[in-house]
């Protein structure tokens, strides 16, 4: 009997390698299935996020044209939201809630031309990969 309980003892002491095994093969299926939905889940996010970005941004250039009569030119930029330009009597700003330019989602700057090739102004982001054109989420996102 003694030899029994010591048997007993050993078996139920741990996990088998076949156990582990089984259970690593589980988690690995699992991953594999959630993870690419999780990270397409993230791509869509950013997109929105930029599309956001971009509408506040279009209504704060919008506030600023109402005040002074036009839109920043290209070399002011976006920083004419936040910071009072030089020779500009009818700046009411700041036009933006954070004391500077929001950056895309993926860490870059949004481009911005004025007068534009698609209207008053052009606000574009280049997407994810930085790079004009692309589809998916490198794709460009714009206000026209």
């Amino acid at each position: 009997m003694t030899q029994f309980r010591t048997f007993s003892r050993r078996r139920n002491a741990g996990f088998s390698l076949l156990e582990l095994l089984v259970v690593m093969v589980i988690i690995g299926l699992l991953v594999g299935i959630v993870g690419p939905r999780y990270f397409a889940q993230i791509g869509r996010a950013e997109v929105k996020t930029a599309k956001a970005q971009l509408d506040s941004l279009s209504k704060a250039l919008e506030t600023y044209r109402a005040d002074t009569g036009h839109y920043p030119t290209t070399e002011q930029g976006l920083s004419a939201l936040v910071t009072k330009p030089q020779n500009e009597p009818k700046w009411q700003g700041p036009y933006l809630s954070k004391s500077e330019v929001p950056l895309d989602p993926w860490g870059n700057a949004y481009q911005f031309k004025s007068p534009g090739e698609h209207g008053e102004f052009d606000l574009l982001s280049f997407g994810k990969d930085g790079q004009p054109g692309g589809s998916g989420e490198n794709a460009d996102i714009t206000n026209w």
